[in-house]
Parts: structure tokens; C-alpha cells; sequence
């Protein structure tokens, strides 16, 4: 039985790393979060220790390693700036790291905790869920099997409904979340490129605090992409779930059908992982890097290859 902590208890995305935790029949020892709404806990580990103080928490995984009750993991579900200082502390107590993602902002933070990584011994695994997903892994043996020509043209649409909330928070500051490319869309692009391949080309038609569209060349795929989460975009087709959602992937006519078969691709990451095969920083690279680019890079507003939404929205 592996002892875990887990950072960002609160957080949207803690309860599937605490399911995750249990159902590999691990243990969490000791929990943190700013906020202190986390009766979830009592579902799955009420004997955990909470703190809503990082340095408490700090202080109390570094004396129970004294004791020689040094934890296994750190899982990490906090605000995406708030991860790569927190693998630190992981790393420097020797301690293994599950981290969501995005796992960091910029590429050059990788390459700094590939340094740690290598001073302390410990390592650094990430969620990289939509990898394991059945359709998406079938769509990649398609793709590979397909002539060594072929290039596939995609449309690639993700809109989500937020209220205002979402700007005030840490979520509307790119210094903190990436913006929207890197917080809502960052799994689209390393699924795309886990499917496609390296990145050729890339051009940004359009970016605002609430919407991005652009256009990516893959060595077997042309993708035009659109992100959004302004509910005045959203089509009458969008599912009302906790929030209206629209998601579309179009490989030439072709939808690819994967709203499903999510339920338990946290449990099957931690799986992968404590069997040695979890992604690690270097799986995360050409994704941080596409949407790192994303962030500065030069609007491109005459572009042949723009998502038919931007028309159709009067983006242009």
C-alpha cells in the first residue's frame, strides 16, 4: 500500500484522484487545500490529516518522513502556476509527483524539473487522460495505418459555458492559467499531437480573454481549431449538463465519438503509474510548448485556413 498526499482537495478534478487513489487500494495520509470544503474526504479517507496552510502541511510530510513515515506520491489538483513550485517541494523530499495538467506553463519549467528530477531521484508523472481513452486510441491506429502520405483534415471545436466568476478568478489571468488554449484546450492539443504527430506549422487567427481559434499542421494531420467558453458562441445543439458544452472533433465528415468512457481513465492513469508507466515530463512538451506558442503568437487575420465558426460568429 502506497501513502499518498494530495494538494487542491477542494478542487473540480480532486474527487477522481481520491477515487483513483482508493480503488488502487493505496492510502491517503494527509491532504491540503486553501479551501476548506472537502467533505469528500470522509468518502474515501476520514482518517486523512487536512491542513489549509501549505507550510503546515510542508512541516508535517517532512516529520513524518523523520519518523519514517515518508510519503510515496504527491498527487497535485491546484491552480495550474501553483504546480511546478509544488513538484518542487515534491522532488526535493525524494518524493514521486502526480500532477494534472497542465503540468506546467512554459517549456523551459520542464527542462528545470528534469533537474530536479535527476538531483533527487524522484519523478514526476502527469494526467494525460484523453491518451487512454478508447476512441482516441483507435483513431491513432487508424492513423498509422493510413498511407505514409495521407494528411487528415480536422476541425477540431470545443465551447463551454462560464459565468463571470471565471475572469475574477485565477482561471482569467494568463500569468496563472495559460488563458483559455492552455486551460480548457491543452488536452485537445496533446491528444492531437499524440495521434498526429510533431507539430509543422502554426498560425492564431484569433485570441481574446474569452475565445481562441487557430490553425496547427501535424505530420498526418491540417487542424483548424476553435475554443471557447463565451456562451453567446454555443449552438442550440449544446448539451446542458453542470454547464452547456459543445465538442466536436470532424476528421473529414467523420465525428469522432468520445463523450463517453471518462469514468474511470484516472483510475487507469494511477494504474499506469504505479506500474511504471506513467507520462512523464517529456510526454508533455510538444503540448506545452503548442499552447505556450499560442499565447504570443502574431493574429493571422487573412488566413485561408481559418475555423468556419469565426464567419459564421462574426469573429471577422
Amino acid at each position: 500500500m502506497k501513502q499518498f498526499a494530495l494538494i487542491g482537495t477542494a478542487g473540480y478534478i480532486a474527487p477522481r484522484h481520491l477515487k483513483a487513489i482508493k480503488d488502487t487500494n493505496n492510502n491517503l495520509a494527509v491532504a491540503m487545500d486553501i479551501a476548506d470544503s472537502v467533505g469528500i474526504m470522509d468518502m474515501h479517507f476520514p482518517n486523512a490529516e487536512f491542513f489549509t496552510e501549505f507550510e503546515d502541511f510542508a512541516a508535517f510530510v517532512e516529520d513524518e518522513a523523520l519518523k519514517g513515515n515518508k510519503l510515496d506520491y504527491i498527487s497535485i489538483c491546484t491552480p495550474n502556476y501553483l504546480h511546478a513550485p509544488q513538484m518542487k517541494f515534491a522532488l526535493k523530499n525524494g518524493i514521486d509527483v502526480i500532477c494534472e495538467k497542465p503540468l506546467v506553463l512554459t517549456a523551459s519549467e520542464i527542462d528545470i524539473l528534469k533537474e530536479y528530477e535527476n538531483k533527487y531521484g524522484a519523478k514526476v508523472n502527469s494526467i494525460l487522460q484523453l491518451r487512454l481513452h478508447p476512441s482516441i486510441i483507435a483513431l491513432q491506429e487508424k492513423v498509422a495505418r493510413s498511407p505514409k502520405e495521407k494528411v487528415f483534415d480536422v476541425d477540431l471545436t470545443y465551447m463551454t459555458s462560464r459565468g463571470k466568476w471565471y475572469l475574477k478568478s485565477w482561471k482569467g489571468f494568463d500569468h496563472k492559467s495559460g488563458g483559455v488554449a492552455t486551460n480548457v484546450g491543452v488536452h485537445f492539443f496533446d491528444m492531437l499531437h499524440f495521434v498526429f504527430g510533431d507539430i509543422k506549422d502554426s498560425e492564431v487567427h484569433y485570441r481574446d480573454e474569452k475565445t481562441v481559434a487557430g490553425y496547427l499542421v501535424y505530420e498526418k494531420a491540417r487542424v483548424k481549431w476553435f475554443l471557447s467558453i463565451d456562451e453567446n458562441n454555443l449552438p442550440d445543439n449544446a448539451i446542458q449538463g453542470e454547464k452547456k458544452t459543445y465538442r466536436s472533433i470532424d476528421i473529414e465528415g467523420e465525428e469522432l465519438e468520445f463523450s463517453g468512457g471518462f469514468t474511470d481513465l484516472h483510475t487507469q492513469s494511477y494504474q499506469n503509474i504505479l506500474a511504471g508507466n506513467g507520462y512523464g515530463l517529456e510526454e508533455n512538451r510538444v503540448a506545452i510548448e503548442t499552447v505556450e506558442k499560442i499565447r504570443v503568437e502574431r493574429i493571422v487575420a487573412d488566413s485561408s485556413n481559418q475555423h468556419p465558426l469565426l464567419q459564421k460568429l462574426g469573429k471577422f
